[in-house]
């Protein structure tokens, strides 16, 4: 499960106080949710190019459509415009949402017409442009054929792997060998992930290059004996079912294994792994002979890289284990593993002193810790091997904040940017230049190019025009703080205050939640158009008001790990904390205390509102988890261990089994073609709700996912929300 960011137009914020601020225009759900009016410029699709002093960027113009245009990193200035959507396609209409050079940057590999399939997953239509010959993209495959996808080049640039049908392809422009042929609809799949790794290990790919282009190794999944999740989609006479393969809490997964395809003899072989659940990673080294394979066992606390010798003459790849780690609770898949050049030492990050830290490991067993302190690494960004540098982004200032720094193999760190926010980069391929990308909660992003010495070259987005917008609206800043639990624990906080606050007033709240693991609600950062939701809320006379509860991140192992077994035990103790803490405000109308969440959000509110309902006078919950053993495998059971191991922990915190505590207004709102947190969540909290003669309010959107957009959608749930919102507090 991932939080859901609501969806729309990013938006931007200029911070000025209520005394300061004279209201000339007002915020509207219409102006958020279904215009333009706040719309956010991007730097979109930066690709560096392999000099080190280029990089490229996918623009749109009205002339040419989509285009590929090429800078300096020296100046920030244009050079050259490669490719548009013009030459590729002629008058065909046709423009690209993506793009991806080989390796010389002869040739583009161009993607159009994209087909969701699920979170990231989605077929479309690829082209590959000769940039060198100037001549017209040709497709891919046989168009008549379908769509595809993950498709990739060869490091040589002179072959394309890809997906169709579950079956995966090699092209060479010419020829196309069908390198598997067993591939089925919610049976077997080659060369992509299924639901549940795509969600819960967050990736969909599942096509790996060797170094040297001469092996291609790929996942296959046997999804045979997952059991099947159908949902009507409505618009027929007679609603077909979508059904797919979801294996929830405590059924059976996919049998997962690694195969590698050999293109000199055109043959595919299996690499021998043990009997473990998991294989969230696979990754060649810098060997192109030695394939990496990350596996788990059911609980996630044990994690194994075995390394394949794909060299090796046997019928099956053998592999041997290189590193191990386990704990007792979990371990986090994450993608900061990076190999160095020296061919048997790599860079990981491991919880093992008790924060997220950056260790230097070798295949014998030795670890030097490279970062330390009581802070978390968030995100590796990039290796400098030639200067022997990690980039990273980390939690060194505190959890609200996200700072980038790097660090040589011998320890020594340093911070390139201190200002308070939100920092992250792209860079050259030499690391002599970055794109440095900086918000904070009260001010949009900013795209600054910046060279290793940190001197800033030049301001290639400051979004000037949209602040000149908001200077007409009364947009009041998103003030930080901390509060204290009953247990004594310190928990981060943020709030917005209506304009011209008057202290003496007693005012309704909106708090605003998620609190699941992997997650945190209270950054220092630009939230786009949910900031402007609660600037409508603030502009309407309600404060609006959001925690981090116990089990969220960037405060180390033991504060995220604290709710392991138990999810919604100690969550719902400090949202109801927070809720007492605010109606003891004396600017507070404790009787006005409203709360709404989203997906995990949507979880914690129902328990808010029946095991709170002292505290909390209504709640808005969308698409929540009603019961875990309606939830996935790998996400669940990473917390949760199985129903089977751990009813009380599933019974204890399943909002269905406190329905008749449930006193103030409740909001339910689910999308009935939700394909992560399922319909039936909602469904059988209607029943437990029914059951006992609960009154509530309850609105489905027909077709609609986790996300709950599309044409009118947002707008109307919004509308819906706020309208309730007056209603009721």
């Amino acid at each position: 499960m991932k939080q859901v960011m609501w969806a729309g137009l990013a938006l931007a914020l200029v911070a000025i106080s209520g005394t300061q601020a004279v209201a000339q225009e007002r915020f509207t759900n219409e102006k958020i949710w279904y215009s333009r009016t706040f719309a956010q410029e991007y730097v979109w699709g930066i690709r560096s190019m392999a000099d080190g002093l280029h990089y490229t960027s996918l623009e749109y113009t009205e002339d040419a459509g989509s285009a590929i245009v090429k800078y300096a990193y020296k100046t920030g200035e244009p050079v050259a415009t490669l490719l548009t959507s013009a030459q590729a396609f002629g008058d065909a209409g046709i423009g690209f949402d993506d793009y991806t050079f080989s390796a010389d940057e002869s040739k583009v590999l161009l993607m159009t017409n994209q087909t969701p399939i699920y979170r990231h997953s989605f077929t479309a239509d690829y082209f590959v442009a000769d940039l060198a010959a100037g001549t017209p993209a040709t497709p891919l495959s046989d168009p008549t054929l379908g769509q595809q996808r993950l498709a990739v080049f060869t490091p040589a640039g002179d072959k394309v792997a890809f997906v169709r049908d579950n079956n995966v392809f090699i092209t060479d422009g010419t020829t196309e060998t069908q390198v598997t042929a067993d591939g089925a609809m919610n049976q077997i799949i080659n060369g992509a992930t299924d639901w549940v790794y795509e969600e819960e290990f967050g990736e969909d790919n599942g096509l790996f290059w060797s170094p040297d282009g001469q092996r291609l190794a790929y996942y296959r999944f046997d999804e045979s004996n997952v059991k099947e999740f159908s949902m009507p989609v409505y618009g027929e006479l007679y609603p077909d079912p979508y059904t797919f393969k979801y294996p929830k809490a405590g059924e059976e997964n996919s049998k997962v294994s690694i195969h590698v395809y050999d293109l000199a003899s055109q043959k595919g072989r299996k690499v021998a792994t043990p009997e473990m659940e998991y294989i969230p990673r696979i990754q060649w080294t810098h060997d192109a002979t030695m394939l990496a394979v990350l596996m788990m066992n059911r609980h996630q606390n044990d994690l194994r890289m075995l390394v394949a010798d794909c060299a090796a003459k046997s019928m099956q790849i053998p592999a041997v284990e290189a590193f191990t780690e386990s704990c007792d609770t979990y371990i986090d898949v994450t993608d900061n593993l990076t190999f160095l050049d020296d061919g048997d030492r790599f860079v990981l990050t491991s919880e093992r002193d008790g924060y997220n830290h950056l260790y230097l490991f070798d295949f014998e067993g030795g670890a030097t810790q490279l970062t330390r302190g009581e802070w978390d690494v968030i995100e590796v960004a990039g290796y400098d091997a030639k200067r022997g540098e990690i980039y990273f982004t980390g939690s060194m200032q505190g959890a609200t904040q996200k700072h980038l720094a790097r660090v040589n193999l011998k320890g020594q760190m340093t911070v390139l940017d201190e200002r308070p926010g939100t920092h992250s980069a792209d860079f050259s391929r030499t690391f002599a230049y970055r794109i440095h990308r900086h918000h904070d909660a009260n001010t949009p992003p900013t795209y600054t190019l910046i060279d290793r010495k940190g001197k800033e070259i030049r301001v290639l987005e400051d979004n000037a025009g949209l602040r000149a917008t908001l200077a007409t609206y009364a947009v009041q800043p998103k003030e930080f703080f901390t509060f204290t639990n009953r247990v004594g624990v310190e928990l981060n906080g943020w709030m917005i205050k209506p304009a011209n606050f008057d202290p003496t007033r007693a005012y309704p709240v909106y708090v605003n939640i998620y609190g699941g693991p992997g997650s945190n609600m209270v950054e220092d950062s630009w939230s786009g158009a949910n900031y402007y939701w609660h600037q409508l809320l603030a502009q309407e006379g309600y404060i609006v008001a959001c925690v981090d509860p116990r089990g969220t991140q960037f405060r180390g192992r033991d504060f995220e790990h604290s709710t392991y077994k138990e999810l919604g035990k100690l969550e719902t103790e400090d949202f109801i904390d927070f809720g007492r803490w605010l109606g003891g405000q004396p600017y507070v109308d404790a009787e006005r205390i409203g709360i709404q969440g989203w997906s995990y959000g949507g979880f914690e509110t129902l328990l808010c509102m029946t095991k709170g309902a002292d505290v909390f006078s209504a709640g808005i919950s969308v698409a929540p988890v009603t019961n875990w053993r309606y939830y996935d495998t790998i996400y669940t059971e990473r917390f949760m261990q199985t129903p089977e191991e751990n009813a009380s922990g599933y019974d204890d915190n399943s909002p269905v089994f406190f329905a008749d505590l449930l006193e103030g207004d409740l909001l339910l709102v689910h999308g009935s073609g939700d394909d992560n947190v399922h319909f039936q969540n909602s469904m059988e909290m209607v029943n437990a709700l029914v059951a006992a003669g609960k009154d509530f309010d309850f609105f489905a959107y027909p077709n609609r996912n986790h996300g709950i957009y599309g044409g009118n959608t947002r707008l109307h749930l919004f509308d819906m929300m706020l309208d309730f919102v007056k209603e009721n507090l």
